[in-house]
């Protein structure tokens, strides 16, 4: 019996998003310092994306100010990336992955202020319901993994930022140009940040110049590749068939796949105590009521599906 094309989306929206639960435990996976990792992935993502006629001619369309306002949101793309990957090497997977969920209580926080948007008591209770997740997965970690906690709450921070950012825009390009804009500007931000990264942050710095091995390339790949521009791709078809609601019910479930995984890949249930999976599951409780107590917005700025790893901030 030929499927709907909505179950059809269905299906590939929960595709996409457990390749994008894979990110986490790649990055773990992947032996380079968190710079190098990040910078070699966007730099392979802008290649590939380069290789595409439809975004030299969205780039040549663009108007000039568009141009310089998405290359600065690529700046603080590259900052969410940095944080997100040196989270994980200072705590492991479940940690990013956890603090990405907090995205979502950043952007109702942050949203009024950057994109003008009123600010709503349903916002306010989010960010105050997630307060106790917080405190019960620092108490759920080892003491030499709160300061990843820390760095990955930051790069939540950046989502939510950048992705309000983003609505502010008034003019909308191609979702590909925009990636490749994007991205190309963090990797070139990144590139100006690495000679002064041993002395801001020595734990993310590494030589960007040196080849990385045949493992951690073939990683990168699938992180750049399988787990970036793939889902990316099929997210936008999916997107044409399905609601804004049924895909934000099931893009928060991102963080749950990325510890699922960690659990069984890594087996990073030995590092952390029960206190954090409580915290966890009160978070990811908070994250996915929002949605269901207001009106579900239509999807903008669906860039932020390539750009973010918590894709739970794009509505």
């Amino acid at each position: 019996m030929p499927m709907s094309p909505t179950s059809k989306a269905f299906l590939q929206i929960h595709f996409c998003v457990v390749l994008w639960g894979f990110t986490a435990i790649l990055g773990k996976l992947i032996t380079l310092p968190a710079l190098p990792l990040v910078w070699t992935r966007m730099l392979l993502v802008v290649v590939a994306l380069a290789l595409l006629p439809k975004v030299w001619r969205g780039l040549r369309a663009m108007p000039a100010r568009l141009l310089w306002s998405y290359a600065g949101v690529g700046v603080l793309v590259a900052l969410h990336w940095l944080t997100f990957y040196g989270a994980i090497k200072l705590a492991n997977a479940s940690v990013g992955a956890t603090c990405m969920a907090l995205a979502t209580a950043f952007t109702a926080l942050v949203e009024p202020w950057l994109a003008g948007t009123r600010f709503s008591k349903r916002d306010l209770v989010l960010g105050i319901a997630v307060l106790p997740g917080v405190a019960l997965v620092v108490g759920g970690v080892p003491d030499d993994m709160r300061v990843g906690i820390v760095v990955g709450a930051l790069s939540a921070l950046f989502v939510a930022i950048f992705g309000s950012l983003n609505k502010r825009l008034v003019d909308h390009g191609d979702p590909l140009t925009v990636t490749a804009l994007e991205l190309g500007a963090g990797t070139l931000a990144l590139t100006a940040l690495a000679p002064l990264m041993p002395f801001v942050f020595p734990a993310f710095a590494g030589d960007l110049l040196v080849m990385p091995g045949t493992r951690d390339l073939v990683l990168l790949l699938v992180l750049s590749l399988a787990c970036t521009l793939l889902p990316f791709a099929l997210s936008l078809v999916a997107l044409r068939h399905t609601s804004a609601f049924s895909v934000q019910l099931a893009v928060n479930l991102e963080p749950v796949y990325a510890i699922a995984l960690a659990i069984v890949l890594l087996g990073e249930q030995q590092e952390l105590a029960p206190m954090f999976y409580l915290g966890v599951v009160i978070i990811l409780a908070a994250v996915f009521v929002h949605p269901l107590l207001g009106k579900p917005r239509r999807l903008e700025h669906v860039e932020v599906l390539a750009t973010a790893e918590a894709k739970n901030v794009v509505e």
